[in-house]
C-alpha cells in the first residue's frame, strides 16, 4: 500500500468516527434531555409547547456541545476553526439571494426522490412528521413552535451537519481525492446521515434532498448562511402549511 493510499484509508476511517460520533451525539443528546425532563415534569407538563420547545433547545445545545467541544478537548486534530463551520464571514446578499432558488431545487429534488421511492410498497410518502407539536395551536403556543421548527432547528442543524461535519469531511479529503470527489463524498455521507437522524423514511428521503442543495451552497458561497436560510425558508413554507393552513 503505497502512502497516498494510507493517508486516504486513515482520512475514510477519520470520517466514519465523525459520521458515528454525530450520530450518537444527536440520538444522546435527546434521550438524555426528553428523559429528564418527562421525570421532571411528568408527560402531560412535558407536552405542552413552552416545554417541547425547552426540550429541543437543550438536545442542540448538548449535541453542539459534544459535537464541537468534546471532540475538540479529546483529539486536538478535531479542533475547529470558525473557518470549518462555514462562519468565517458575514452573510451576504448573495447568501440572501441563493437562499429561495436553494429552495425551489430542495422542493423539486425532493419530491423526484419521494416519487422513485412511493414505487417501494413499504414506502409511506403521506406519514406525518413528529415535530413533538400539537398541530391545532394559536397564539402564543404557535409563536414558541415557530421560532423552534423554523429558526432554532435550521441554524443548529446546519452547524453540526453543513458545518462542522462537511467542513471536517472535506478538510479530510483534501489533497488524497480528485476536489469533485471529495465534494461527492463529504455530500453523500453529511446527507444519509441528515436523513437517518429524522428516523422516518418520508421526512429521510425528503431531507436527504434538501441536505444535498444545502452541501451544493455550502461549496458554492464558502459559509452556512445560504443554507441557513435555505433551511429557515423550507421550514418557514412547511410551518405555515401545516399549522397554519392545517395541511398534514
Amino acid at each position: 500500500m503505497s502512502k497516498k493510499e494510507r493517508k486516504l484509508e486513515k482520512a475514510m476511517l477519520s470520517m466514519f468516527l465523525m459520521v458515528v460520533w454525530v450520530f450518537c451525539s444527536v440520538v444522546v443528546s435527546q434521550l438524555l434531555i426528553g428523559y429528564l425532563l418527562l421525570f421532571i415534569l411528568g408527560k402531560e407538563t412535558f407536552a405542552q409547547p413552552v416545554w417541547t420547545a425547552t426540550y429541543s433547545a437543550l438536545s442542540y445545545v448538548v449535541a453542539l456541545l459534544l459535537i464541537i467541544i468534546v471532540p475538540a478537548k479529546i483529539f486536538k486534530k478535531w479542533k475547529t476553526s470558525r473557518k470549518e463551520l462555514g462562519l468565517a464571514e458575514l452573510p451576504t446578499w448573495t447568501d440572501i439571494g441563493l437562499a429561495p432558488i436553494g429552495f425551489i431545487v430542495a422542493t423539486l429534488f425532493g419530491s423526484v426522490l419521494v416519487s422513485l421511492f412511493s414505487m417501494i410498497p413499504w414506502f409511506d410518502a403521506g406519514q406525518a412528521q413528529n415535530t413533538g407539536f400539537n398541530i391545532y395551536m394559536s397564539g402564543g403556543d404557535r409563536i414558541i413552535a415557530f421560532l423552534t421548527l423554523v429558526v432554532v432547528a435550521p441554524i443548529a442543524e446546519e452547524i453540526i451537519f453543513r458545518g462542522w461535519l462537511y467542513g471536517k469531511m472535506r478538510e479530510k479529503l483534501l489533497g488524497k481525492v480528485p476536489e469533485k470527489v471529495g465534494v461527492l463524498i463529504s455530500t453523500l455521507l453529511v446527507s444519509l446521515l441528515f436523513g437517518l437522524v429524522h428516523f422516518q423514511w418520508n421526512v429521510g428521503v425528503n431531507v436527504f434532498a434538501l441536505s444535498v442543495v444545502l452541501c451544493g451552497l455550502r461549496e458554492v458561497t464558502g459559509t452556512i448562511y445560504a443554507s441557513i436560510l435555505t433551511h429557515i425558508v423550507k421550514n418557514g413554507v412547511a410551518f405555515y402549511l401545516v399549522y397554519v393552513l392545517g395541511i398534514s
